[in-house]
């Protein structure tokens, strides 16, 4: 997208670029920030924290769970009749819920989910999932295995 076609959300190149560089590693120092944007390590600081509180980042630390012993992962294609969001808020409150998102298409919710085993993920499923109120149909769809999980898409 050419500058000219973003929409005005109040970032400038030194915001976008220190977005880039903290997706591609989130515990770099101000110090490393300001050398590669020209700016002083107090105002990398502050432009890191406004991000911050307008939402647009957050830095955490991204785990694999499988290595923390979840050997049952899954997404979950969910149909609901009724509200949409108000089955999303109760999904979402679930434990074993670690993404969801609101979809247009023959799912009205996609819902990743992980679970400590097979047995364990039935019972997300069948005893805690399918029993929310509006929910009318569940595709399961387990996971071998994670084969890209990326988090450096950029800015626009």
């Amino acid at each position: 997208m050419a500058p000219d076609d973003r929409p005005d959300d109040g970032l400038d190149a030194i915001d976008r670029r220190l977005l880039t560089l903290l997706q591609e590693d989130g515990r770099l120092p101000y110090s490393d920030l300001a050398a590669d944007t020209g700016l002083s390590s107090g105002a990398a600081r502050a432009r890191v924290l406004r991000l911050q509180e307008r939402g647009i980042l957050r830095i955490v630390g991204v785990t694999d769970p499988l290595e923390l012993g979840y050997r049952s992962m899954a997404m979950l294609a969910v149909s609901v009749e009724g509200d949409v969001d108000a089955v999303a808020d109760a999904l979402g409150a679930l434990d074993a819920v670690i993404y969801l998102v609101v979809a247009a298409g023959s799912a009205d919710l996609l819902v990743e989910v992980i679970a400590p085993d097979t047995d364990a993920l039935y019972d997300v499923v069948n005893r805690q999932i399918r029993t929310v109120p509006g929910v009318r149909g569940i595709e399961t769809y387990s996971y071998y295995r994670t084969h890209t999980h990326r988090f450096t898409w950029g800015t626009r």
